[in-house]
């Protein structure tokens, strides 16, 4: 067993996350360790966000974000909130920028509580997001689900926000529809090499969307931020929106929207609410954990994650 260290369970809008401080080791959270910890239903989670030590200079970390099933992910917006929050309640500070995968993340927490993140650019080309496949337009690619006659499930808009995402456009509530029967298969499908985030999103108006999400490594999920960019994008980009809209996860317990912004300089920009949960010590090779006494104190909320400092 390797030494334990600080980790918050946290949500951002319902997408159930776990912030584990891996400052000051060389180490990283095992996969071994991630599949642990999804399978007891106290740690269950959607992404594990690994603050490392930064790589880079002018960044103030490095975050290692891994899926429910022990696999990478490239971005995840509600963790990166969720970050943010812990890192805000630690040091007093209200503007960070973090080093990931997929690039230099901005991120500010706000008067209001609410947090904005810097998600960068959207990618359209079909070898970037990626595809198996070259089409010229992205914004509409040849893939079905279901019967011919059922257009509302094929033809959807690809792109990558961070990683790869499809968004299929409905015409009614995507709480309707089967997404945990298909979308296992439309994240395997042959056309995305890397598999995909799968999205049903209803357009309600000019400026707002309903969107429900089966998440490439986590499966069925109570929200996921990339994919709310990805959708908002996709809707500008169709021209069923303008630029910026909220977004309301049909799925999440948590009725805030989350508000997106495609900028004229082409970076998205989410704003959203996190919120922290409880605090505990966890092994990060095997995922053994033990949770922290907390105050019960009537009315008066949870504490902050103050505990992740050194």
């Amino acid at each position: 067993m390797s030494a334990a260290v600080e980790f918050a369970r946290m949500n951002g809008l319902g997408n159930k996350i776990l912030v584990v401080d891996m400052r000051g080791r060389a180490d990283k959270v095992t996969r071994e360790a991630a599949i642990a910890l999804n399978a007891d239903p106290a740690t269950q989670f959607d992404q594990i966000m690994a603050i490392h030590d930064p790589k880079a200079q002018g960044t103030d970390a490095w975050i290692d974000i891994l899926n429910s099933d022990g696999s990478k992910a490239q971005a995840c917006g509600n963790g990166t909130r969720c970050v943010v929050q812990a890192l805000a309640a630690e040091t007093g500070r209200k503007a960070f920028t973090f080093q990931t995968v997929a690039g230099i993340l901005n991120a500010v927490e706000h008067e209001d509580g609410t947090i904005s993140v810097d998600m960068g650019r959207p990618v359209f080309d079909w070898n970037k997001i990626p595809l198996a496949e070259e089409f010229f337009d992205t914004s509409r690619i040849e893939l079905q689900i279901g019967p011919i006659d059922a257009p509302v499930l094929h033809s959807p808009s690809a792109m990558s926000m961070g990683n790869p995402h499809a968004i299929f456009w409905v015409t009614s509530d995507p709480m309707g529809f089967e997404l945990e029967r298909f979308g296992p298969l439309l994240e395997n499908h042959p056309m995305f090499p890397e598999k995909a985030n799968i999205t049903l999103a209803q357009v309600t108006s000019h400026s707002a969307l309903r969107t429900r999400t089966w998440e490439r490594g986590a499966g069925l999920t109570l929200a996921c931020g990339s994919a709310a960019c990805a959708s908002a994008v996709s809707a500008a980009r169709t021209g069923r929106t303008g630029r910026k809209v909220t977004i309301d996860v049909a799925s999440s317990p948590i009725r805030q929207p989350l508000v997106i912004e495609w900028r004229d300089d082409d970076h998205v920009v989410m704003t959203g609410p996190a919120e922290w949960e409880w605090s505990g010590k966890v092994d990060p090779v095997t995922g053994s954990f033990t949770r922290d006494e907390e105050p019960n104190i009537s009315g008066q909320g949870l504490p902050v994650p103050g505990s992740l400092a050194k």
